[in-house]
């Protein structure tokens, strides 16, 4: 099996069959096989139903894992043991997928040797309007809603210190094999936004020498829902992103651009240059009250809302709070147990 396409899912059954019917479009070359895994974790609407109904008719084998252990991470973990392709392609179930899209990421792949995953442009399906402070290319306003696009050209991930979104991505799972899957321990739980999974696996991978493709015919479209353009979520995701950032800093002291975080000047267990950009954030933010900039406003509060929880989180590891931040490793199923169906 050339590629296995793994979506985690829970109580979308109506944008998982849009995503399902847009993937049944696809085109690959001659002799390329591939398959859909699709994992439901947990789901209390029709999403079982759905996938069941589209395996006869499906252009490859459909297959539907249940994973009890909520949480996506372990259902993603749960997909790739379950997968049989050499390369694990990852969406979500709220995308629009055209038909060239699986050969655009899969193909640098299996031509190079020296790429061992790849990613591409996400771009919006607005449910509503995005609001004005959203206007033009508002850099930090795209990760809570997961839109990318770093242009027309190719090029290595690695160099421009980049990695691709987890809804458009290909990995060679000798790849996962390698460096493990990705981290319980930074999952969404409650109210939380946490979240950060992806890019602590990103983290790991670029530890291990490996490098990745911008890949900029490798698109696909994201629903964007009217509840995730709001300050409150806004500001919710990105103290969450602090938090999440914060608990990574001893695991993955080594920054993009090769700083040691156990070694720069602290203060109050941050490290002291975060605070020097927070003081540079504080004075944008003001600036731009005072002109009337939305867009740079916006910006420069999320950044003042990340260092919070960050702060917060530090302090906590300080006095003693533990964070269960082992490797992830695949050679066992997640303990929540799995049954997988597959079409005829």
């Amino acid at each position: 099996m050339d590629a296995s396409i793994v979506i985690a899912t829970c109580n979308r059954a109506g944008l998982l069959g849009r995503t399902l019917d847009s993937l049944a479009t696809t085109r690959v070359g001659d002799g390329r096989r591939w398959e859909v895994v699709v994992v439901d974790n947990n789901s209390s609407d029709e999403t079982s139903d759905i996938v069941r109904a589209r395996m006869a008719a499906f252009p490859c084998s459909l297959r539907l894992v249940m994973e009890r252990k909520q949480g996506k991470s372990p259902a993603l973990n749960t997909g790739i043991l379950v997968a049989t392709g050499r390369l694990i392609v990852f969406t979500d179930d709220d995308v629009l997928i055209p038909p060239e899209w699986l050969a655009a990421g899969i193909e640098p792949l299996l031509a190079r040797s020296d790429i061992e995953y790849t990613g591409g442009p996400v771009r919006p399906l607005w449910e509503v309007d995005p609001p004005s402070w959203m206007a033009g290319d508002p850099g930090l306003l795209r990760g809570p809603i997961a839109l990318v696009d770093y242009g027309p050209e190719s090029f290595v991930f690695e160099e421009r210190l980049r990695i691709p979104m987890g809804v458009n991505m290909a990995v060679r799972r000798s790849l996962i094999d390698r460096v493990g899957g990705f981290h319980l321990g930074l999952e969404r739980r409650g109210n939380s936004l946490m979240g950060q999974g992806q890019a602590e696996f990103f983290c790991r991978t670029r530890a291990a020498g490996a490098r990745g493709l911008y890949v900029p015919e490798m698109w696909l479209s994201h629903h964007v829902p009217a509840s995730r353009l709001t300050r409150e979520y806004y500001r919710r995701w990105w103290f969450w992103k602090g938090v999440a950032r914060a608990q990574m800093q001893d695991l993955h002291p080594i920054t993009e651009l090769g700083l040691d975080l156990r070694t720069v000047p602290k203060f109050l267990g941050m490290p002291r240059f975060m605070w020097g950009s927070t003081l540079r954030d504080a004075g944008a933010w003001l600036a731009a009250a005072i002109r009337g900039e939305e867009v740079r406003r916006a910006e420069a509060e999320m950044a003042l809302v990340y260092f919070a929880g960050y702060l917060r989180t530090r302090r906590r590891i300080s006095r003693g709070a533990h964070l269960d931040l082992d490797p992830v490793s695949l050679a066992e199923p997640s303990p929540g147990g799995s049954s997988v169906e597959a079409g005829p």
